[in-house]
């Protein structure tokens, strides 16, 4: 088991990935339009018969269906799921796993290169891990291949423990287990744990749900006119820059 520094308040910080640790510089309607048309032109090249125009809107419409609905009810079905569900429908099933997993690289390939890590980032995660904390990474994802590449590209790796996505664990935050499943890294309880992330939802209400800490990151979302009942975290940071003197300050 990893020991926990005993003298430290919260001695566990978990991390959102994206608009948190890394952001994103791109057009998103059309980066994920690019990364569709990858993913088929990989499929038509792999000897799969498609009709490109007809498919991809499937997909899109697909996608956007899946999206309206998976913070309803918390299941993370995922990418491979979806698209292994629409190639039945053109009557291709039984493919193999790695043509699968090739196309849905080519088409992450896309968006990936528009994430690019926060310049704050390495250095408070250097600072929290030269004080004692333990860190953990909770990603709300539909693939996990996808959140890994991006955590190596930013240089992420090495600072933490456990890195869990909602793709390999098949739920989404803010459902308490996925934080659980953070937790059982270390043993540890609620109380021991902060959690740092910028979606009210997913983050600061899933942590405060479990009774962990929550801090929120404001960069890259819109502030509120006033608080959001139930939802409003237990701390604000501009950026995770400033998640060390935080910390310190509530020990």
């Amino acid at each position: 088991m990893i020991r926990l520094n005993p003298s430290l308040r919260f001695p566990i910080v978990l991390f959102d990935l994206g608009s948190t640790l890394i952001y994103f510089s791109g057009n998103w309607p059309e980066v994920i339009r690019q990364g569709q048309a990858a993913l088929i032109d990989r499929l038509l090249k792999s000897g799969i018969k498609l009709h490109p125009a007809t498919f991809q809107e499937q997909l899109r419409s697909s996608m956007e269906a899946y999206f309206s609905n998976r913070d309803d009810e918390l299941i993370e079905h995922t990418t491979g799921a979806i698209l292994r569900d629409l190639l039945a429908r053109w009557n291709h099933t039984d493919l193999p796993e790695a043509l699968i997993l090739d196309a849905l690289r080519a088409m992450y390939q896309v968006s990936e290169a528009f994430w690019h890590v926060e310049n704050e980032t390495l250095p408070a995660l250097d600072d929290l891990r030269s004080q004692g904390y333990r860190l953990g990474l909770i990603s709300n994802a539909a693939d996990d291949a996808n959140v890994q590449r991006l955590v190596d590209k930013a240089g992420l790796r090495a600072y933490f423990d456990v890195i869990i996505t909602s793709a390999a664990q098949g739920i989404r935050k803010p459902h308490p287990r996925i934080f659980q499943a953070a937790l059982e890294t270390w043993q540890a309880v609620p109380n021991q744990a902060v959690m740092v992330g910028d979606t009210l939802p997913a983050d600061i209400q899933g942590a405060k749900s479990l009774g962990i800490f929550s801090v929120w990151v404001t960069r890259w979302v819109d502030l509120p006119d006033k608080p959001v009942p139930d939802l409003w975290p237990d701390a604000i940071v501009e950026n995770v820059g400033e998640l060390p003197s935080l910390l310190s300050s509530l020990a």
